[in-house]
């Protein structure tokens, strides 16, 4: 049996996907101990993926951590990515601060971000705020536990 195809609607238009105006969707957000990167594949494999940190002292210094976001939807061109964080989560501090480029709204963007020596000096939920452009994409915290 063959179906005929339906003609083409007369108001159908041609999109152009890097001209979309959508806001930055954030895909995933994993703190962890070192993310690699498969030299042939480009594939990411996240290594010692963790949801909160225990210490016997404090201040705690954590000397090495990764944190790897994913983020599709944003507009094409140049952007700002920040990660603030604080025990208050009305006033949280900035931690993070780098520029990165968007190929158009379709483009998946993997931001890998080191962090040498955090200090925690006391135990608590530490609030997290994901930007982009000064606009909040996530509210989160870290357990800092003892």
């Amino acid at each position: 049996m063959n179906c005929p195809r339906s003609p083409p609607a007369s108001n159908s238009a041609v999109v152009d996907p890097t001209n979309v105006r959508s806001k930055p969707q954030l895909l995933a957000w994993l703190p962890c101990d070192a993310v690699h990167i498969d030299p042939s594949s480009g594939k990411h494999t996240l290594l010692g993926v963790f949801s909160n940190i225990v210490a016997k002292r404090f201040p705690v210094t954590h000397p090495r951590m990764v944190w790897f976001m994913a983020l599709t939807d944003v507009a094409a061109g140049a952007h700002v990515m920040r990660i603030s964080m604080g025990l208050d989560p009305t006033n949280p501090k900035p931690l993070i601060e780098r520029p990165f480029e968007s190929q158009g709204p379709l483009t998946r963007i993997n931001l890998i971000s080191e962090i040498h020596n955090l200090t925690f000096q006391e135990p608590g939920e530490y609030a997290i705020l994901i930007e982009i452009d000064d606009e909040p994409l996530l509210a989160t915290s870290l357990t800092v536990a003892s």
